[in-house]
C-alpha cells in the first residue's frame, strides 16, 4: 500500500513512474477523511491538494528532479498558507486565509511536495498536549484514549497513522521532539535561526523553530535539506548559513562517538519503564561502537522557570497584534474601542493562551523586568555554557524526550504546572538554540512508544542525523506501527 512507504522509498517509486503523485495524494486524502475523528486535520482541500499532484506528475514527466517531487506532506496549521485556512488552533483565527506562503512552506513546494492540508496544534503552539487547540483536542493513534503530545501533536499523530509520511512542526520548547516520542516517529528541531520563521505565526520568537517530522532519520534529512537555508530579507533571526545536503554523513561508521549522558537527566522524576528503553538504547550504541561519558547539566531543573518567563514574556508581546482591528475575530457586541478590544480577546482566546499572556504582562511590567525577565536571561546564558563545557567531553548527547510516555486526555487539564514539568527534558537544549531530535527507541507502560533524545553541538544536524540513522539501521522501532493502521 502507498501509506506503508516511507518518503526515501515514496521519492524511488514516483521517479520509477510505479505510482504517480496524483494517485499518492488521492490516496492519502482518501486515509485522512476515513480517520476524521483521529483528530489531526484541521483543514485539507482536495481541488487544491490534486492540483499540485497533477502539477507535479507533469514534473517528473519531464525529468525534473526536485528532490521531493511528488511526496505529500502536511504543515502544522502554525504555518500560514495561500491554499489553506491558518487558524493557529484557534477562534482567534478561525476562518483565516493568508495572502502568502511561509518560508518553510514556499521551499518544501519549491523541491516539490504536495501539500495534503493543515494540522491541528496547540493553540498558537502553547502546549505538550495538543489538547488547547480550539478545535478539538487530538488522539494518539497507538491509544486514542491518551494524548499525541504538544504542541505539534496533530503532526506527529498523523504520521503514526499513516495519513501522511511527513509533516512539518514547530519547536518552542520541545513540541517537535516531545509529539515525537509519544507517537514512535522521528522528529528533528535544527539549530536556531537554521530554517526562516517567516510566515510561521509567532509564539516566542527567539526560541520558536520549523523543523520536519517523518518515520526515520534518513527522511528527515531529506526534508531538513530542502527545508533549511538563509532568508534575510524576510527573517532578519535566520543564519547566514549555506544550505547542505543533511544526507551525506548518514551511514558514517559511529566507532569513537562520544555520546554524553547527563546525569541530570536520569533523576527522581523519570519513569522507570521511560528509563529501561532509554538504558537498552544507549547499550544498542555501544554496540555500534560509540562510547558513553558521564557528564553534567547543572541548571537542567532551572530551565523551567527560565522558559516559563520568557517564552509567557514574548508571547505577551507577540499577540498583542490580535486585537480584531486589521484581522482575525472580532467581538460583535462593544461600546467603545477599549471595550472592543478586551471583548475580542476574551472571546478568541482559550485558557492557556490567556494563563501565559497574563504571566508575560506580568515579568514584563514596571518592577518585575529586573526581578524575572532580566535573571530569566541571565540564566538562560548560563545554560548555555553547560552545553558548550559539555561539548568538551562528548560529541553528541543522549537521554530521554519526557519523563513518561503519553499521558491519558485530561489527565493534566486541571493542573498546568504538571504538564509544564513534563518538558524538563527539552527545554534546555531550546534555550541553548541547540540542535535536538527524538529518535523511537522501544515502548514502555500501556506499550505507548518511548522517543530517545538526541541533542547536537551548533550546526550539529548531520552528525545527530548520522547517530539517529545508524541506530535505525540496527533496530526496528521507527518501522513498527499502532494496531488497525
Amino acid at each position: 500500500m502507498i501509506h506503508d512507504l516511507d518518503v526515501t522509498q515514496l521519492v524511488g517509486a514516483l521517479r520509477r513512474r510505479e505510482v504517480s503523485a496524483l494517485e499518492a495524494a488521492q490516496h492519502f486524502l482518501a486515509r485522512i477523511e476515513a480517520q476524521s475523528d483521529l483528530g489531526a486535520f484541521l483543514a485539507t482541500d482536495p481541488e487544491a491538494t490534486l492540483a499540485q499532484a497533477r502539477a507535479a506528475d507533469a514534473r517528473l514527466a519531464a525529468g525534473d528532479t526536485a528532490p521531493l517531487l511528488g511526496v505529500p506532506i502536511a504543515h502544522k496549521d502554525i504555518f500560514v498558507t495561500r491554499d489553506f485556512p491558518t487558524t493557529a488552533g484557534s477562534r482567534m483565527l478561525a476562518g483565516y486565509r493568508s495572502p502568502f506562503d511561509a518560508t518553510v512552506v514556499d521551499r518544501l513546494a519549491q523541491a516539490g511536495m504536495v501539500t495534503l492540508g493543515k494540522l491541528n496544534c496547540d493553540e498558537f503552539a502553547m502546549g505538550s498536549s495538543n489538547e488547547n487547540s480550539a478545535f478539538g483536542p487530538v488522539k494518539n493513534p497507538w491509544d486514542r484514549a491518551r494524548v499525541p503530545g504538544g504542541s505539534s501533536g496533530g503532526s506527529a499523530a498523523a504520521v503514526a497513522a499513516r495519513l501522511a509520511p511527513a509533516v512539518t512542526g514547530t519547536d518552542t520548547g520541545g513540541s517537535i521532539r516531545q509529539p515525537a516520542s509519544f507517537c514512535g516517529i522521528t522528529g528533528i528541531k535544527p539549530t536556531y535561526g537554521r530554517a526562516s520563521r517567516y510566515g510561521m505565526i509567532a509564539y516566542a520568537s527567539s526560541l520558536d523553530q520549523a523543523g520536519p517530522m517523518a518515520r526515520s532519520a534518513q527522511d528527515c534529512a531529506l526534508l531538513l535539506s530542502s527545508l533549511c537555508g538563509p532568508d534575510p530579507d524576510r527573517d532578519s533571526t535566520s543564519l547566514e548559513v549555506p544550505t547542505e545536503d543533511f544526507s551525506r554523513a548518514l551511514n558514517d561508521d559511529l566507532t569513537g562517538l562520544r555520546i554524553g549522558v547527563p546525569r541530570e537527566f536520569f533523576g527522581e522524576g523519570l519513569a522507570a519503564d521511560v528509563r529501561a528503553a532509554i538504558d537498552a538504547a544507549l547499550a544498542q550504541y555501544q554496540k555500534l561502537g560509540a562510547t558513553l561519558v558521564d557528564i553534567t547539566l547543572p541548571r537542567t531543573e532551572l530551565s523551567i522557570p527560565v522558559y516559563y518567563v520568557i517564552a509567557p514574556a514574548e508571547a505577551s508581546s507577540n499577540l498583542s497584534r490580535f486585537d480584531g482591528v486589521k484581522f482575525g475575530h472580532r467581538a460583535k457586541h462593544y461600546t467603545d474601542l477599549l471595550d472592543m478590544y478586551k471583548k475580542t480577546r476574551a472571546e478568541g482566546f482559550g485558557e492557556e493562551v490567556k494563563r501565559r499572556i497574563m504571566t508575560g504582562t506580568y515579568v514584563l511590567s514596571h518592577g518585575y523586568y529586573d526581578a524575572y525577565y532580566l535573571q530569566a536571561q541571565k540564566i538562560r546564558r548560563m545554560i548555555a555554557d553547560d552545553f558548550r563545557q559539555a561539548f568538551t567531553q562528548c560529541d553528541v548527547i543522549a537521554g530521554p524526550v519526557a519523563p513518561s510516555v503519553a499521558w491519558a486526555l485530561g489527565d493534566k487539564a486541571d493542573d498546568p504546572v504538571a504538564s509544564y514539568l513534563a518538558d524538563i527534558y527539552t527545554l534546555p537544549a531550546s534555550l541553548a538554540g541547540l540542535p535536538g531530535m527524538s529518535v523511537p527507541c522501544g515502548f514502555g507502560a500501556g506499550g505507548m512508544p518511548v522517543g530517545l533524545q538526541l541533542i547536537g553541538n551548533y550546526f550539529g544536524e548531520a552528525r545527530l542525523l548520522n547517530a539517529a540513522h545508524r541506530f535505525q539501521q540496527a533496530t526496528d522501532f521507527h518501522l513498527r506501527k499502532p494496531e488497525g493502521v
